[in-house]
């Protein structure tokens, strides 16, 4: 960063310089980029880009304006090699200041540093001198000779623009002034007079009001200033005095009224000695309408602060000068002085206010920061830089300044230095040829941030290309590590140096937990931090280094994050157990108990801590930090180790709490069984809760375990729970049906029942067991609900015989059930009716009986009744019966005569059929191919069709069923080879017509089988017709042959 200024000696090269005849203008091809002392310049042969062209050719007034071009070629030997010599020496310099680097990074760069300040040599050759030249906003504009004015946009260079001032006299340009904008030019003459030039226009313009008075300054209004109007600007002269004016082109024409608005005085600077020339003029606007106006003389540097009021801008500023009419502005005040000053600002972006100052004066520099929100001074944080011993204003005093981010370059008659805002040291210095003449002016484009150089026959341009590269290390070494860390945040190898100073000087000045914050972003040996906090014994900044060391890891290191997070925990449980041992330290346990918990839930650390939670439960196990273990296993979702612990601590409540919450059923599995013996209501409670999630099978144990050594009250819980299954869940497991039947049976026999009848008599959507229930219900005498298990099991005997011990109602309700299987109905009321004569004894019940179903007869009954018995008791049920069998007899007398008349129609209808017959006319045709049809044998139906034998067939084979199709095909065959000749020449004709009549007998009843298969029905009025009517009338298989058949 830090450069030695170059000794002033005699350069070589200007022996032959002088020797050598004098190089004519550049061409378009050559320029020069850096400067014979420059001590970080470095020289390119690209870059063969034209910026824009001018030609004079003879008297016809153009000028060419070339591009910005290394000189390549045009440079000699002697420049290389001396240029190569310094950029030697300032690597090896550079190499000297960094050292060896005690980070993990190694700085390695593939490519050179290009310097801070580039410098380009415009390739321009003016026919006359330069005498002044001004940019502002890419607008350049430059005074040639007596009267000419060339102006340049350089956004588009190769279109300048000439314009000649047309002045007669002697009059020559004294200075020039651009705004902000680039628009407004004011030409100072050294016949106290002032022009006016607008970009937009090719004809500068008299200020009359203006005359009389050289200008020396201008301060623009940045804040009202337009591209047709300046707004209230400042005005310094020669003489001492401000002036308040405004320029505007847009009042009227250019050729009736002048630009200049008005010029009115303000105020007058003065130095000891009298009033001193206005050497600068800047108008800057703070907070809350309060105007700053900052004015140089010689000496001084006075500052006018004063509000305007919001609305009065255009104005002026006229109120805030007669503040100080009666009294000095504050000003600083420095004993020497070479005739004149210069201030110079820096503002950081476009359209902002500057953020620091230089004014260049007789006793050096002074600069600082602009703090806007100061009551009567913006100047703060100010130092004054002091000319060095080859700097003398009697002799090479500087001429010009300009301030950058954090430096200022001054203007010396023959060379230029760049020092440095932070360290005040001198870190570039260019010194320029002889040839190109006395360096002139140096200003800067605040826009784009380019400073322009320029002798009476040369112009040079810097670029400033990333000036704050090495601030950091300044920064650093000033201990402003904030700063610093600003300044390298894109270099991770030098922010890894500021935090490793910034972390020894916060451990030497026993700042611990700052010093392990900046060491945990280090790329210094783990190691070596680590055990310097354990010898400094600070327990507390080590967990400190070790947590933001943790935090800083990848994914992929798993074993550093492994050891890092086991030694964390081990710390913490030590740091917890001395602090719970002092009261004194409550605030400070609690403080570090949350730290720990927050470590312990970190999403970051979630992965390893599970990885490694057989570990962290030791540690925990053998401090005796129950409380933290059971926070780790909530962490981990290790539930099972919480409930666990609530158990073994009898805090039931709390263990159901976790399971509710948490929700795993197989926890639910395993601790239900000990939870229910104690909270047998919650528990159930929070069964019910997890509805269907739980699978009811797997905590019948824990309920079988608790109901037998329960009371009956507890064991309505297991109800409660079983009824909650299978009426709102809908179980359909058999094991669940079956241990509730279990406990109805055991403690609830009237639920029992009614739930056996609402289950239903279907076998196949019963969820019980059939057998289990009936062996239950019988070990517990529940009658009734045997009765109905049989008659689910459709065991109707055993259902009677069982339901006759308890209710004949039941037994007769149960003898009714088979209904299909007249013969068992029979039987089971008989069965009734033995019981109730035999063991009842009760004539008038058995003859209920006999009215309650019709399958019993009273002789059935007579048997059962003992022989005393008189017929008084059953003398009306015998009637009855005979006149059953009476009625009986009648009936199928009836239904004989009705079959007899029906046989007798038949045979009616029979012999009526044989004779009837039908009439066929010659021309009749066959309804199915439309040819006559007594040509062939046919067929004639009743409903006047008539068909071919063969198109009937042709009809008929295809709508037969397979069988039918076979038969008919086998009668066919049958039929041909009894029409066949026989091969026999010597039969006896006896044997002939007995074997033509057998023959013939059967060839006929061939035909009439045939003729009953094909002939049963007509075709088209039969049931063959109905039958085909969803058949399509092409053959799916033979559509596409049919459609291609009709293309």
């Amino acid at each position: 960063m830090r450069a030695q200024p170059t000794p002033q000696r005699e350069s070589p090269r200007r022996h032959l310089e002088e020797a050598a005849p004098s190089p004519p203008p550049l061409a378009p091809g050559g320029a020069e980029r850096g400067g014979g002392a420059a001590t970080a310049q470095a020289r390119s042969g690209g870059g063969r880009a034209r910026e824009a062209a001018h030609v004079r050719a003879g008297g016809s007034g153009r000028w060419r304006w070339p591009l910005v071009r290394p000189l390549g070629a045009m440079a000699s030997i002697l420049d290389e090699y001396e240029d190569s010599l310094h950029r030697s020496a300032a690597v090896q310099q550079s190499r000297a200041a960094v050292g060896i680097p005690h980070s993990g990074y190694v700085n390695a760069r593939l490519e050179k540093e290009t310097p801070i300040f580039n410098k380009q040599r415009i390739d321009f050759a003016p026919p006359e001198k330069i005498n002044s030249l001004v940019v502002s906003s890419n607008q350049l504009c430059m005074s040639l000779g007596k009267d000419t004015l060339l102006r340049i946009d350089l956004g588009k260079p190769d279109e300048p623009n000439q314009v000649e001032l047309g002045r007669k006299d002697e009059a020559r340009v004294y200075k020039m002034f651009l705004d902000h904008t680039g628009s407004h030019l004011l030409i100072a003459l050294n016949t106290s007079e002032c022009l006016y030039l607008n970009r937009s226009v090719q004809k500068a313009r008299t200020l009359s009001r203006w005359k009389g008075h050289l200008i020396e300054s201008v301060g623009w209004n940045k804040f009202l200033g337009t591209e047709t109007n300046t707004g209230p600007i400042l005005v310094g002269t020669a003489q001492g005095q401000i002036y308040e004016a405004e320029i505007s082109v847009s009042e009227g024409s250019l050729f009736s009224t002048n630009p200049d608005q008005y010029f009115r005085q303000v105020y007058t600077l003065e130095e000891e000695s009298g009033p001193a020339p206005v050497c600068c003029l800047e108008i800057e606007r703070g907070i809350e309408g309060k105007f700053f106006i900052i004015a140089t003389t010689r000496k001084r540097l006075f500052q006018f602060v004063g509000k305007v009021p919001e609305g009065t801008e255009q104005q002026g500023f006229s109120s805030i000068f007669a503040l100080h009419a009666d009294h000095l502005p504050s000003f600083r005040e420095f004993p020497a002085s070479f005739g004149f000053s210069e201030i110079a600002f820096y503002t950081p972006k476009l359209r902002s206010n500057p953020r620091s100052f230089a004014w260049m004066m007789g006793n050096g520099v002074l600069y600082g920061n602009l703090d806007y929100s100061r009551p009567d001074s913006i100047l703060s944080d100010e130092r004054v830089w002091v000319y060095p011993s080859d700097i003398d204003i009697t002799v090479n005093k500087p001429i010009s300044i300009v301030l950058t981010q954090f430096h200022f370059l001054l203007l010396l008659p023959d060379r230029v230095k760049a020092v440095c805002t932070l360290n005040e040291q001198v870190v570039f210095q260019d010194l320029f040829l002889e040839k190109f003449g006395t360096l002139t002016r140096m200003i800067k484009d605040p826009t784009v941030q380019q400073i322009w150089i320029h002798t009476e026959k040369v112009v040079f341009r810097y670029h400033v290309q990333r000036e704050s590269r090495d601030v950091w290390k300044m920064y650093m070494n000033m201990n402003k590590f904030d700063l610093a860390k600003e300044y390298c945040k894109d270099r991770p190898e030098c922010l890894d140096i500021v935090l490793a100073k910034e972390a020894e000087h916060c451990f030497q000045n026993k700042r611990y937990l700052d010093s392990a914050k900046c060491y945990a972003l280090t790329q210094n040996y783990f190691e070596e931090i680590a055990l310097k906090f354990i010898e400094a014994k600070q327990e507390e900044a080590l967990m400190e280094f070790l947590i933001k060391k943790l935090s800083s890891l990848k994914p992929s290191e798993k074993t550093q994050t492994t050891l890092l997070t086991t030694w964390l925990t081990e710390l913490y449980l030590n740091w917890l157990g001395i602090l719970e041992g002092d009261p004194s330290q409550r605030n400070l346990y609690l403080d570090t108990r949350e730290k720990f918990r927050t470590f312990l839930s970190s999403p970051k650390n979630k992965d390893c801590l599970f990885n490694n939670r057989a570990s962290i439960y030791e540690l925990l196990a053998s401090h005796g930090d129950t409380e933290h273990m059971v926070y780790f296993a909530v962490i981990m979702q290790d539930y099972e180790r919480v409930v666990a612990h609530h158990c073994q601590h009898d805090e039931y409540d709390e263990a159901l709490n976790v399971l509710s919450r948490h929700r795993d059923e197989k926890l639910f599995y395993k601790f239900s069984p000990v939870l229910i013996q104690h909270i047998p209501k919650k528990v159930v409670d929070a069964w019910i809760s997890m509805g269907s999630r739980l699978d009811a099978r797997n905590l019948i144990p824990a309920l079988v375990n608790y109901s037998q050594s329960a009371s009956t009250q507890q064991i309505n819980e297991a109800i409660r729970y079983m009824e909650f299954c299978v009426y709102q869940l809908e179980e359909t497991q058999q094991a669940i049906h079956n241990y509730l039947l279990s406990l109805y049976a055991l403690c609830r026999p009237d639920s029992l029942l009614s739930y056996l009848e609402q289950a239903g008599t279907n076998p196949n959507r019963i969820h019980y067991d059939l057998k289990y229930a009936l062996r239950l219900c019988a070990e517990h005498g529940h009658h009734h609900a045997c009765v109905h298990i049989y008659k689910v099991m459709e065991l109707y005997e055993e259902a009677v015989d069982l339901a006759l011990q308890v209710d004949v109602d039941l037994a007769k309700s149960c003898a009714d059930l088979p209904e299909d299987d007249e013969e068992l109905r029979k039987k089971l009321w008989l069965k009734i009716a033995r019981h109730v004569v035999q063991e009842e004894k009760d004539v008038k019940k058995a003859m209920a009986c006999l009215s309650s179903c019709a399958l019993l007869k009273i002789e059935d009954v007579l048997p059962f009744f003992p022989d005393f018995v008189t017929i008084d008791h059953f003398k009306e049920a015998i009637c009855n019966s005979l006149e059953d069998y009476n009625k009986h007899i009648e009936e199928l007398k009836r239904e004989m005569e009705e079959a007899t008349q029906s046989a007798k129609r038949i045979r009616e209808d029979i012999q009526e059929m044989r004779n009837k017959y039908g009439s066929v006319e010659p021309q009749e045709k066959c309804a199915a191919c439309d040819f006559p049809l007594l040509n062939r044998p046919f067929y004639l139906f009743l409903c006047g069709h008539m068909f071919h034998y063969d198109c009937l067939l042709q009809a008929v084979f295809p709508n037969l069923p397979a069988y039918k199709q076979a038969k008919l095909e086998d009668l066919q065959k049958k039929l041909a080879a009894t029409s066949q000749p026989s091969k026999g020449h010597h039969r006896p004709k006896d044997a002939d017509t007995a074997s033509l009549g057998k023959g013939q007998q059967s060839r006929e009843q061939i035909k009439a089988d045939i003729d009953d298969i094909v002939a049963a029905e007509c075709v088209y009025c039969g049931e063959l017709m109905i039958r085909s009517i969803d058949k399509p009338f092409i053959d799916p298989q033979k559509y596409e042959e049919e459609m291609q058949s009709w293309l």
